[in-house]
């Protein structure tokens, strides 16, 4: 028997097992008629399929008993003077970040109002992450198309999403200015068709670069030709968004009345001045129950760009991670924070509460999958960045509830929404909090070796 005869016959072989597999697990007419069986079409079944066949589910599934039961009311709060929207776009991470600081400014300078330039952060991150892309496409040149990184390098080439680590990063290097600096634009309020171009137009020089490397161009000339790629986009950029400011005069009121003294301000002069934090004094924390706790890991590629730090976090039990946050509210230090804010969310109301709705007894079937569980299957993980500022401590000091400022205008409980401490338990993921609050024991983790997890993982997405 020769190889090419032995060969067709084993491809043969596993085709046939494999049908005969999948045959065995076929839907026959018994299977079929003890499903149909398992549904008895009674009165109250079919007055079911009528209501949640021709309406929202969500709105079926409201739980009244739930309603009114969790108050406004908090003991411990950050104040805020107004609130903010990030419109059509995917930038709660960068006005999350930015809305951690504000306070500070507000309350340093007895501010009446005051609020960054999100479209000034965002510009130089959308450039900063291009580069980063292509830099990546060149690292990864050698290797086939077909490699899980290079596959996921093209389906992710840039986003308006984000985390925590590129507020610190862009704010570190190019500063940051107030919003009537460098205001809104309709394309960074609203930035579907702007990063579809920037995808697009960096789909195709990756694959110039590609092409340029395999024909043995060194790292050298693929990088002149990298910046002439990068003029492309950094023209796109100021068409959508405007030109940034390189430096700019600046005054403000506050609640007194006074003027302040007209300045000239950089951007980074600017943030030293009326900020001056040293933000790589933040931790983020995450509490997912699939992995060991008390341990550090980093995400390879998650990072806004070429020379910032991938995101680094302790993993920790989520009761410990609340004892954290509550002393930084208490001690008036908004945070970071992220969530799988979706799920369970009232949203008229502004109510994130695990018995908002009762899909189980709707549907008469058991939702059970834990936190764990919903990891594993991409059921739940972190979609929405907000900022941590209110906590309501009971007389016996635990707590029933927490208080998020968001970023979508007044929508919600007038632009806040309220979270149960078990909702907090359930669909929190990520949270970030100052050295401050933290003992040594948790700081002395930071000085482990992180666990390095891929980019795929199903916990790691970009807040939107």
């Amino acid at each position: 028997m020769n190889s090419i005869y032995r060969i067709t016959l084993f491809a043969f072989i596993l085709i046939a097992a494999s049908s005969i597999a999948f045959a065995q697990g076929s839907l026959n007419n018994e299977d079929i008629s003890k499903i149909k069986s398992s549904v008895t079409f009674d009165e109250d079944t079919r007055a079911l399929m009528n209501a949640i066949s021709s309406n929202d589910i969500s709105k079926l599934a409201v739980n009244r008993e739930n309603l009114g039961k969790v108050s406004p009311y908090f003991t411990n709060k950050v104040e805020i003077i107004s609130i903010t929207n990030q419109k059509s776009s995917g930038r709660c991470w960068l006005f999350t970040g930015l809305n951690v600081l504000r306070p500070k400014v507000i309350e340093k300078y007895n501010m009446k109002e005051f609020e960054f330039s999100q479209n000034y952060g965002f510009f130089w991150d959308q450039l900063e992450k291009s580069n980063f892309f292509l830099e990546s496409v060149i690292a990864t040149a050698d290797l086939p198309e077909d490699d899980r990184k290079v596959d996921w390098l093209f389906k992710n080439p840039i986003g308006d999403g984000g985390q925590w680590t590129g507020v610190v990063d862009i704010v570190e290097k190019y500063g940051a200015v107030p919003a009537s600096v460098m205001p809104e634009s309709n394309n960074s309020e609203n930035t579907r068709w702007m990063s579809r171009f920037l995808r697009r137009k960096l789909r195709e020089d990756a694959l110039t670069l590609r092409k340029m490397s395999a024909e043995g161009s060194e790292e050298g000339r693929l990088r002149e030709e990298k910046i002439n790629m990068l003029s492309d986009i950094y023209r796109i950029l100021v068409l959508c968004l405007g030109k940034p400011p390189t430096e700019f005069p600046w005054q403000y009121e506050d609640k007194d009345g006074n003027i302040s003294e007209l300045k000239t301000y950089t951007p980074k002069s600017f943030y030293e001045e009326m900020v001056g934090i040293d933000l790589r004094n933040y931790v983020m924390f995450m509490n997912d129950p699939t992995r060991e706790y008390y341990t550090l890991y980093e995400i390879e590629y998650d990072r806004h760009m070429l020379e910032g730090g991938n995101w680094k976090y302790i993993n920790l039990p989520v009761d410990e991670i609340k004892d954290f946050a509550k002393a930084s509210i208490i001690a008036n230090e908004a945070m970071y924070f992220s969530c799988d804010v979706g799920k369970q969310l009232e949203s008229e109301k502004g109510m994130l509460d695990v018995n908002n709705f009762d899909y189980d007894e709707l549907f008469g079937v058991d939702f059970s999958m834990d936190k764990a569980g919903r990891i594993k299957t991409y059921d739940s993980g972190s979609s929405h960045g907000m900022s941590l500022m209110g906590v309501n401590i009971l007389p016996d000091g635990s707590i029933d509830k927490w208080l998020l400022e968001n970023s979508w205008g007044e929508k919600g409980f007038n632009g806040f929404l309220i979270m149960t401490n078990e909702w907090f338990s359930e669909y929190m993921f990520r949270l970030v909090i100052h050295k401050d609050f933290l003992d040594k024991k948790t700081l002395d983790i930071l000085d482990t070796e992180p666990v390095l997890l891929p980019p795929w993982d199903p916990m790691f997405a970009e807040e939107e």
